[in-house]
């Protein structure tokens, strides 16, 4: 027991230092690992195998919208890059250069890719000529590099892992109605998959993607209250076309420039899902995303019988299609428990002699702690229907979470001490001038999180008529 006490107390209380917590939380679960090259992180195998649950199952989402996978180098001339003025400017303060291959001097500077629009534009350019050659819907999985000043795992450092989708279409139309389904793809597979809820809307100029004409996000609300961009889709509209010459003759024998796209989620994923879901004995992960969804602990497992039932309830768990394992290990089952609670799998089996004597065993909910006795040879029936319940009131827990904390403010001293007192999103008009968007953060923080639709009213800051209704709030 003291070596599980020792467990939980060496993560820091959520409400006592919040970010203290996320790192004990990250450390602990033994999700990344520091490294010799500052601000990046290693991925370690708890960390990298919920990435690859994410990455699967939005790759198969991707997929059903008519999505093709494809691969681009990781280096951008620089010539390349400064095809397209707004897009560098926006990146110029993150860009890692390579000068050197070997012992020579390069010909011509290369960045790490930050992102790819301009290799892609490039790409278009060589293979678009007709009409018949679109759409071109495509996207890749990779890392870019970015050199931010300050990092912290997952949020924020100098080498993330992320997809980034990048299309291609010959109308205006068609442009926005992909753009507006893969926000939408994002945001279903955010409540769905990560259990986390999201407000979708529209970025205001000062804060959408450098050189696209409109970016749409959606923002999760995280349990300190500070918001999470956590995906992204962009309307390049022709702009990028025009760069790039990204021309096609149309059916009426016109050349006309293509209307392009480009959408992306990153690892901050799993930050979300910590500062979402996670408590002060550490992580709570959602059954579908959860690498392991249930650990069977064995009580007395050097007792006659015991490690070959949980052996037998194991296997059937595995053949039931739930990702399962055994602790075997030789610490005390408390130590077992603690570490399984810290770790995040959303659901425990304690089997020990007394149980197999009534045919029986006990299922722990990580998320609640709550107990349910089951016999032994429904355990794997139990606990894919236990697991769907897990699923689902989690989600409508974080749901009920984001909307105690969104406050609306009908003036600016409301919106000042929302912001000063309530952590959350303040939902309040705006007039659509810079001026007042600065002039918000400058008093406050707070930074437009998105625009979504509303009544005729007047501005928050300035009181002239509103054209907005945003969601406001301190952020990542």
């Amino acid at each position: 027991m003291a070596q599980e006490k020792k467990l939980v107390e060496s993560i820091t209380s959520r409400d006592v230092d919040f970010a203290q917590w996320y790192t004990d939380v990250v450390k602990k679960a033994e999700l990344t690992g520091y490294t010799s090259v500052k601000g990046c992180m290693v991925f370690k195998p708890a960390g990298y195998a919920i990435w690859e649950n994410i990455r699967n199952e939005l790759d198969r989402r991707f997929k059903a919208t008519g999505v093709e996978n494809v691969y681009l180098p990781m280096f951008i001339p620089e010539s390349l890059l400064n095809k397209e003025k707004d897009h560098v400017e926006g990146f110029a303060p993150e860009v890692a250069w390579v000068t050197h291959g070997g012992l020579n001097e390069l010909q011509e500077r290369m960045c790490v890719r930050p992102t790819s629009e301009t290799l892609f534009c490039d790409l278009y350019a060589k293979d678009i000529h007709s009409y018949r050659d679109l759409p071109k819907v495509y996207n890749q999985w990779c890392s870019v590099v970015r050199w931010e000043k300050t990092t912290r795992p997952f949020l924020r450092s100098r080498e993330f892992l992320w997809q980034e989708g990048h299309t291609a279409h010959a109308t205006a139309e068609e442009a926005e109605e992909r753009t507006e389904l893969m926000l939408n793809v994002y945001a279903d597979f955010l409540e769905d998959f990560l259990a986390i809820p999201v407000v979708r809307g529209r970025k205001t100029d000062k804060e959408k993607f450098a050189g696209a004409e409109a970016t749409y996000t959606i923002e999760a609300l995280m349990h300190d209250g500070k918001a999470l961009q956590s995906g992204t889709s962009h309307n390049f509209g022709d702009g990028f076309a025009r760069a790039f010459g990204i021309q096609f003759a149309d059916k009426d024998n016109q050349l006309k420039y293509v209307h392009q796209t480009s959408w992306g989620m990153t690892t901050r994923l799993i930050g979300a899902i910590i500062m979402v879901h996670g408590d002060d004995s550490g992580l709570v992960l959602p059954p579908k995303v959860a690498p392991t969804q249930c650990v069977v602990i064995p009580i007395r497992q050097k007792a006659e019988g015991v490690m070959d039932k949980a052996d037998e309830i194991n296997a059937a768990l595995k053949a039931a299609g739930i990702r399962a394992k055994v602790d075997d290990t030789d610490r005390s089952p408390g130590y077992k428990f603690a570490d399984q609670e810290m770790r995040g799998f959303p659901m425990r089996i304690e089997v020990g002699p007394k149980d197999i004597e009534r045919g029986e065993c006990v299922l722990v909910r990580r998320d609640t702690r709550e107990k349910y006795q089951v016999k032994t040879d429904n355990v794997a029936e139990e606990a894919a229907k236990l697991l769907d319940v897990i699923q689902k009131e989690m989600f409508e827990r974080a749901k009920a979470f984001r909307d105690a904390h969104i406050y609306t403010a009908e003036n600016y001293d409301e919106f000042k001490d929302a912001a000063d007192n309530k952590p959350g999103f303040i939902r309040a008009y705006w007039c659509g001038e810079l001026a007042c968007e600065d002039q918000i953060k400058a008093d406050t923080t707070c930074t437009s999180r998105c625009m979504a639709f509303g009544d005729d009213s007047v501005c928050v800051c300035c009181g002239k008529p509103a054209k907005k209704l945003v969601y406001w709030g301190k952020a990542y």
